[in-house]
């Protein structure tokens, strides 16, 4: 029986969504994209008695890092995103903070991960795959074993994200989710950026990249 917890919380004024993801028995966990509140988060993870690990982000737009340097400085955890990410994180007028009417934020990564790297937090082993196309430096965190990818703003539910952002392309986009994530079993429960959960499955069937593909 797997030891894996998902609590979703929807937060900022964008409504993303901010995956807390922990172990069953040890309550070891990580937060993926603290998009805002962290006194909420922190308040979250006090109740269900999670013990962050790790900050991972799928990407660095404003609306999914608010929260980030609080927490981070509150638990003394690393903050993880793509290697590709970095200018875009560190400069407000790219990552969009200050035009979301949000404050201006610039943040540096403790941890830049590339393409097919494992990491092993809270008992779990979570696979970088970069995905860019959204912006150059997304990515999502695949665990097989458990069957769950977190797919930022690359891949949701019947459709995929904007690519009219600094560093977005749309054929970007369209290579990651056909190469990367339409090659995943069916059955892989994807976990997006704003709205509700998906498959794989569902995605080759609906998405708009599969019928443009086919």
């Amino acid at each position: 029986m797997s030891e894996m917890r998902i609590k979703t919380m929807v937060l900022g004024g964008v409504q993303t969504n901010c995956y807390l993801v922990y172990h069953e028995k040890t309550k070891a966990g990580v937060i993926i994209d603290p998009a805002a509140q962290p006194d909420r988060i922190d308040q979250m993870c006090l109740e269900l008695g999670i013990k962050p690990e790790a900050l991972l982000l799928t990407h660095g737009h404003g609306d999914h890092i608010m929260a980030v340097e609080k927490l981070k400085s509150r638990y003394q955890i690393p903050v993880i995103a793509g290697e590709k990410e970095r200018d875009l994180l560190a400069d407000p007028s790219k990552n969009l903070s200050a035009a979301l009417g949000m404050p201006s934020v610039s943040l540096k990564a403790d941890r830049e991960v590339t393409d097919g790297e494992i990491l092993v937090l809270a008992g779990f082993q979570f696979q970088v795959l970069a995905t860019p196309g959204h912006t150059a430096g997304s990515v999502c965190y695949l665990e097989p074993e458990e069957g769950v990818l977190f797919s930022g703003d690359t891949l949701f539910e019947e459709s995929l994200g904007r690519t009219d952002f600094p560093t977005g392309n749309m054929q970007q986009i369209v290579a990651s989710i056909a190469e990367k994530l339409f090659v995943l079993p069916e059955d892989i429960m994807v976990y997006p950026g704003h709205g509700n959960p998906t498959t794989i499955g569902h995605e080759k069937t609906y998405n708009p990249v599969a019928i443009y593909r086919r």
